[in-house]
């Protein structure tokens, strides 16, 4: 069994066997992708709700029918994996190759070496302690993504009443599973005064099941001592502190969280990887490398997404341009500029972008800070105006992706700048 490689990817999930595909087709061979987990395909494999594919195979595909599909073409290509192993540490090597310490079923503990990495580890859900909720610890209190498990995979049954606090895609669609598992939900409660899920989770997990989402509001209390018996739901201010006077009681026997997502990345940091504080992902290039040569960072555990079939492009991208690493080495020359976030835009990927190394179509993918109508995206570098284009709506939930040709970029010398405009009446 060889230890040493030209890419190793760290996650089997929708991302890393898209970056895998991907540096096959740029022509690498030498790949491993390695997976915690006893099958590919990630968190794909307990979605059993359809809507995944519709930009990558132009249908409608369940979570496990779109990771099978990416399994299938990773077999194909012959591209070995290795299930049920645990990656414990990515360090850079004096050579330049980087050392990844394991342990796993079938080789134990063991370190291999690789030319380049690619961080493909996905997310997690931010569980009840981060979200400093008052109240006991009683059974019934889960993460929408643990519920989802519970019922999907296991078949378990979770519960009869349901509140949900956050209205993040997966909060979504559980309250249609759950409804559709004979629960009831009673309200779906979100801290901003807007929701975090796409529009058409809105509209298909809770309009169509004439299910509340309440607005700018919170838990602010959990009663029942071994088991849950309800919550208190209480109105926030501008400040998003609660109004006093406006707590209503809830009873119930389920609460799922559904909070955001963090990205996996403490094997990152580890390795030496810069990270982003606004996106808890790494800080990247326009190829997906991160701060660290040769190590290239793509999929949830970047940013989180809003589809998975972006997660697969992205990660494509990172595959093919980890394959011409190994090939050719960093590019070097031409010039570097950084790609900063302005006013309405919480952060950008890339964060910097190098002219000599620009393909043909270049993404700049951002996340708006708030509701905005009426407006203008705004791309500009220096004095000099790249991009201008208009927006009837732009919301926080919706990824935005701009895609710029190799010669509006080729030329610039002064960082770039994301900004939001308004348009003038």
């Amino acid at each position: 069994m060889k230890n040493e490689y030209g890419i190793i990817i760290i996650g089997g999930g929708p991302a890393g066997m898209a970056a895998a595909i991907g540096a096959k087709e740029a022509g690498e061979d030498d790949i491993l992708i390695l997976e915690r987990d006893s099958v590919l395909g990630g968190i794909l494999n307990q979605c059993i709700h359809n809507g995944f594919g519709l930009h990558t195979f132009n249908e409608e595909l369940t979570g496990p029918e779109y990771a099978e599909r990416f399994a299938d073409k990773v077999r194909e290509l012959g591209i070995p994996f290795e299930l049920d192993t645990m990656v414990l540490d990515v360090s850079p090597m004096e050579d330049g190759r980087k050392a990844v310490s394991l342990i796993s079923a079938k080789r134990g503990a063991v370190t291999l070496t690789a030319k380049a990495v690619i961080l493909a580890m996905g997310c997690r859900e931010r569980p009840r302690g981060a979200l400093n909720i008052p109240g006991s610890r009683p059974q019934g209190v889960y993460t929408a993504g643990t519920a989802q498990k519970l019922i999907n995979l296991e078949g378990a049954h979770v519960g009869k009443e349901v509140v949900i606090l956050g209205s993040g895609d997966i909060g979504l669609i559980m309250a249609r599973r759950m409804t559709l598992e004979g629960a009831h939900v009673a309200a779906v409660a979100e801290l901003m005064p807007y929701s975090s899920g796409l529009k058409r989770n809105i509209v298909q997990c809770l309009d169509d099941y004439g299910i509340p989402l309440l607005l700018s509001h919170t838990v602010v209390d959990i009663k029942g001592k071994d088991k849950l018996e309800g919550v208190y739901i209480a109105e926030v201010d501008e400040k998003r502190t609660p109004i006093p006077g406006s707590e209503v009681y809830y009873p119930c026997d389920t609460l799922l969280l559904s909070c955001g997502l963090i990205p996996e990345n403490e094997l990152t940091v580890g390795a030496g990887v810069e990270i982003d504080p606004r996106t808890n992902g790494a800080y990247v290039s326009e190829s997906l490398e991160t701060n660290v040569e040769g190590v290239f960072s793509c999929g949830n555990v970047l940013h989180v997404h809003d589809l998975v079939d972006f997660v697969s492009e992205e990660s494509k991208r990172a595959g093919a341009n980890a394959a011409r690493y190994v090939k050719q080495g960093r590019k070097a020359g031409g010039s570097t500029v950084n790609v900063s976030a302005g006013n309405g835009v919480r952060y950008t990927v890339p964060s910097k972008i190098n002219t000599n190394a620009l393909e043909e179509l270049n993404h700049i993918r951002f996340r708006v800070t708030g509701v905005y109508t009426n407006v203008s995206i705004v791309i500009t570098s220096g004095d000099k105006e790249i991009l201008r284009r208009k927006s009837r709506i732009l919301v926080p939930s919706e990824m935005l992706d701009i895609i710029l040709k190799r010669d509006k970029l080729a030329d610039i010398t002064d960082d770039l700048k994301v900004y939001i405009e308004e348009v003038e009446s």
